[in-house]
């Protein structure tokens, strides 16, 4: 069994979550975030990694890849629901980030193959729809998933989940490489609660149930799915955001429900 899918923040400023394959003990996935002020400049060479910045909350300056990307942002609080400001970067660049306001970035990495130029994603072309039906409906903004093409390996999305909602549900996995019928990708979730102060659940478990984890999920919490289906639910009151990379060796994303709650999935609106 993999120890400590649950990551808390280093702190409240600056770095505050760096998890690369190795520190997650598997082989595709990285995510930071930083949480910046006003004026404060971060910056990171992408390597053998593609990234997707995801402009979360307030705006910076961005530079990459050797163009001045101008002002990303104009989403002030994240559960404002509006479509993201992101950059696609390919692996073997340079980035770099003023901060103009407080803001929070996500920095999404997964191997590259130099096959793609940097470029925006959204807002534009992002749409928040409406999944799923009764306490298990969430809105997604997708960000690269597989109909997008100009990423190498990263698939990213964004999910807000009401209040005393479910979601990631009915319980799916997608930890076998067997295309079609399943792949394998490695998963994180950035959680975010409004208010500040509540929580979500998030549960990790395999059918053998040789993995089988239930945390408590805060602000800024990250978990880390190895394998396993990984349900979540906000806790009544409080309504939740999540921030999902995902990446493997095919980049589609197939997977298979818990044979225990298939029956569900009959009531599922599909989108």
């Amino acid at each position: 069994m993999m120890a400590n899918l649950l990551r808390r923040p280093f702190g409240a400023h600056g770095k505050v979550h760096e998890i690369t394959p190795h520190s997650a003990g598997w082989r595709y996935v990285g995510f930071s975030l930083y949480r910046l002020r006003p004026g404060e400049t971060v910056g990171e060479a992408t390597g053998a990694m593609e990234a997707i910045l995801v402009m979360v909350e307030g705006k910076a300056a961005v530079t990459a890849a050797g163009n001045d990307w101008g002002e990303l942002g104009d989403r002030m609080d994240v559960f404002e629901k509006t479509p993201p400001h992101c950059l696609y970067i390919p692996n073997g660049e340079n980035w770099t980030a003023v901060a103009i306001t407080d803001c929070t970035i996500g920095v999404c990495l997964a191997p590259g193959q130099s096959g793609h130029a940097a470029r925006r994603i959204g807002p534009e072309g992002i749409t928040l729809t409406r999944r799923g039906q009764g306490s298990n409906t969430r809105f997604i903004n997708n960000i690269a998933m597989e109909a997008e093409d100009y990423c190498d390996s990263l698939l990213v999305t964004e999910v807000f989940t009401p209040a005393g909602h479910w979601s990631s549900y009915p319980s799916h996995r997608h930890d076998e490489d067997d295309y079609p019928r399943i792949t394998y990708l490695e998963e994180t979730y950035y959680h975010r609660l409004n208010p500040a102060q509540g929580f979500g659940i998030q549960r990790v478990y395999t059918d053998d149930g040789s993995l089988d984890e239930t945390m408590a999920v805060h602000n800024h919490d990250v978990v880390l799915v190895p394998r396993g289906h990984h349900p979540c639910a906000a806790a009544h009151g409080y309504e939740m955001y999540y921030l999902n990379v995902m990446a493997g060796p095919l980049r589609q994303w197939r997977f298979e429900p818990d044979p225990a709650h298939r029956w569900l999935l009959e009531g599922e609106a599909k989108t």
